[in-house]
């Protein structure tokens, strides 16, 4: 009996069957169409005439002088008369009447630099020059009344001579004890403007020692010009 149901068993091995692995179908090979490529197609820009190579050749000028600063002199290189210039040629001429308005901006931005130091001759000088340019900007309103604000401001402005200052001398140093004995006495606010880092740390640390044991209060600009405002307070 025990031998029949080994063979029984035996037998059914026999009949599973055992799965042969199949190789995956090849993927199908797409040929891209090929074709040959058109004839490039050359494109010859019109040459310029003598007109628009003038124009573009004083716009590039003009932008230079704008960025160094020449804004209406010198009058053979400045870059008003350039855009001056295009415009008579070109009257709706965008970059050069754009050009026009930038030179009264930055005269008015110098005109405001200048007045927040006490040089207010020279802060009216810049916003007539860019009256001249265009006498109805809206800017120009606007900064006539900050010059009249700093004028009546009651502040004290001290000036300095920058060659002093630059050689450190014994008189930019009496100068410096001086402004800051008055900034104690009027518990006043001190903005110095100094041609580089060096230079204006040097002069804070003069009027520090000028008035040991008081606390100045106050900020420190780079500027061409070497000079001190003392903000009074109103009360």
């Amino acid at each position: 009996m025990a031998i029949a149901l080994f063979l029984l068993l035996a037998a059914c091995e026999a009949q599973e069957t055992i799965p042969v692995p199949v190789a995956p179908a090849e993927s199908a090979v797409v040929i891209p169409e090929i074709r040959p490529l058109s004839e490039p197609r050359v494109v010859i820009a019109s040459q310029q005439t003598a007109r628009e190579r003038f124009i573009a050749d004083t716009l590039y000028e003009a932008l230079q002088a704008l960025d160094d600063d020449r804004l209406l002199k010198p009058a053979d290189d400045s870059a008003h008369g350039r855009f001056k210039r295009i415009l008579a040629m070109d009257p709706e001429n965008e970059i050069a009447t754009d050009g026009l308005e930038r030179i009264v901006l930055r005269y008015v931005e110098l005109s405001l630099e200048a007045s927040r130091r006490g040089l207010f001759v020279n802060a009216e000088e810049l916003l007539e020059n860019a009256r001249f340019v265009d006498e109805d900007h809206p800017a120009l309103l606007q900064a006539w009344l900050s010059l009249q604000s700093e004028q009546n401001s009651g502040d004290l402005f001290f000036n300095l001579d920058n060659q002093e200052f630059s050689a450190r001398s014994e008189f930019a140093q009496a100068q410096l004890a001086d402004i800051a004995n008055q900034a104690k006495q009027h518990e006043a606010f001190f903005l110095i403007t100094a041609p580089n880092d060096a230079l204006a740390r040097w002069m804070f640390l003069e009027m520090r020692n000028a008035v040991e044991g008081y606390r100045l209060r106050g900020n420190i600009e780079l500027a061409s010009e070497i000079s001190i405002r003392l903000r009074i307070s109103e009360d």
